[in-house]
């Protein structure tokens, strides 16, 4: 069974880093898209980044600079590389991906994971 499982988020202080993980697990063929987004209690879901096949990424404003996604296909898993985090970056993130999966496009989401930035 395919899912996408998150690691690498946590308590940090202000300027430092964080690198978070977004592992498929499960047999596919390709990672067609993956994407960040940030959600909060009561808010709507907000993409962070994404990156599709190619390498081409798209960052919202607030990260760009600061933020990196990248994908390791060998080890079919995403990354989303996070410095000089800022207070308001506090949020759960959530990965979600397209994957192809024999002829077919599968779309899966992860099950989020705490980023805290302490001022």
């Amino acid at each position: 069974q395919v899912q996408l499982v998150e690691s690498g988020g946590g308590l940090v202080q202000a300027g430092g880093s964080l690198r978070l993980s977004c592992t498929v697990s499960g047999t596919i063929n390709s990672i067609n898209v993956m994407n960040w987004y940030r959600q909060a209690p009561g808010k709507q879901r907000a993409l962070v980044a994404d990156i599709r096949t190619g390498g081409n990424t798209n960052y919202a404003d607030s990260v760009k600079g600061r933020f990196t996604i990248s994908i390791d296909n060998a080890k079919n898993t995403g990354y989303l590389q996070m410095n000089s985090l800022k207070p308001e970056d506090t949020d759960v993130y959530v990965c979600h991906a397209e994957l192809r999966i024999g002829g077919y496009t599968y779309s899966y989401w992860g099950q989020g994971t705490q980023v805290t930035v302490s001022s």
